[in-house]
């Protein structure tokens, strides 16, 4: 079959719940309660966390020196509700939001709560927000009934400082589940499993919101990629709606052009994220380009490269089908006939019975 060589394929053990790339590598968290750091170019594992007895659904990164950018600490969340000294797991399943402390990301002892918000009904599925300064941030919350709130958190002052949020806005323009959200630009793009992926263009909390049209899909959307939140800057959005992987320019929000559909995968796509790959050619020169890495409930990881996907291939035009001649119709003339003798013959045979 050929999908299965479609975007040489990186076979996992278990399925991919979450992945992040860095560097070159994959960093996944599998159902089968381990996160793993994969290298993109050889598909090879270089190093596995283990500690979580549940599916790793999550996983980010933290400073080991506060806003220094290193990221060296992995922080993983899981159905197992567990917290570790460098596997940090907040329970992301309830319908509040916790905050923990990550200035100290070494100290023994567990990580010290700095304050929780709770105003959903039903689980929070996803967050994503933004920081205005050193005691304040901009946060969005979404959850399985596609309720989206809105808060601006605030940060007390004296010695054990808590965070507070006040809610800002609800917003109910989806119909069910929020299964990815991300916020930056002044726009919140969201995939549902109603079937669409929306973006709402606001800068601030208190701003007015401006709802661009949905895009719909013919099945529940479950991962997106807007490349203008990345560093590319580029008006394409990528998302995956079951196992087809979709491109889209949004240059015109009102207007949105399907320009690629991919049948990518066999099974559901789960996340979609762009790989800055660098490769040295003979001549010693470090070249650096986008690709794009999806991966899915069929266990696997697959590699795209985005200028292939942002131009793809003129559809094959179809050879017009010449049909065969018919053939010519036998004249009497050239068909058999008897000579002169063989009919006498015949009528000679006749009259004798």
């Amino acid at each position: 079959m050929k999908i299965k060589t479609l975007g040489s394929p990186i076979q996992l053990s278990g399925k991919a719940l979450g992945i992040e790339v860095r560097d070159g590598f994959a960093w996944i968290a599998e159902n089968t309660a381990v996160a793993r750091k994969l290298d993109l170019e050889s598909g090879k594992t270089t190093q596995l966390y283990k500690g979580h007895t549940g599916p790793v659904t999550t996983l980010t990164f933290s400073d080991m020196i506060l806003g220094s950018g290193d990221g060296k600490i992995l922080i993983t969340g899981s159905w197992d509700r567990s917290k570790e000294l460098l596997s940090t797991t907040p329970n992301a399943h309830e319908d509040f939001v916790k905050s923990l402390d990550l200035s100290t990301p070494l100290q023994s002892g567990p990580l010290r709560s700095m304050g929780s918000i709770s105003s959903h009904t039903r689980p929070v599925e996803c967050l994503d927000g933004s920081v205005l300064s050193d005691i304040s941030a901009i946060l969005y919350t979404a959850d399985t009934m596609g309720i989206i709130k809105s808060w601006i958190l605030k940060k007390d002052v004296g010695p054990s400082p808590l965070w507070r949020g006040t809610v800002q806005e609800e917003l109910t323009h989806h119909r069910t589940r929020i299964n990815e959200m991300l916020y930056g630009n002044g726009h919140l793009w969201t995939a549902s499993s109603d079937e669409t992926t929306q973006v709402l263009q606001r800068d601030l909390a208190d701003s007015p919101t401006k709802l661009q049209p949905p895009i719909v899909h013919p099945a529940p959307v479950r991962s997106i990629l807007p490349l203008a939140l990345t560093e590319l800057g580029e008006p394409y959005l990528l998302t995956g709606a079951g196992d087809i992987l979709r491109v889209y320019d949004v240059s015109s929000p009102d207007e949105p052009d399907l320009i690629t559909e991919l049948d990518a995968h066999w099974h559901d796509i789960t996340a979609i994220r762009l790989w800055k790959r660098k490769t040295t050619e003979g001549d010693g020169i470090t070249r650096i380009e986008p690709w794009i890495i999806s991966t899915s409930l069929d266990s696997t990881i697959r590699k795209w490269r985005l200028s292939e996907l942002l131009t793809p291939p003129p559809p094959l035009s179809k050879v017009p089908e010449v049909s065969a001649p018919e053939p010519a119709a036998v004249s009497q003339k050239d068909g058999f006939e008897m000579t002169e003798d063989e009919e006498r013959e015949l009528a000679e045979l006749l009259d004798s019975d």
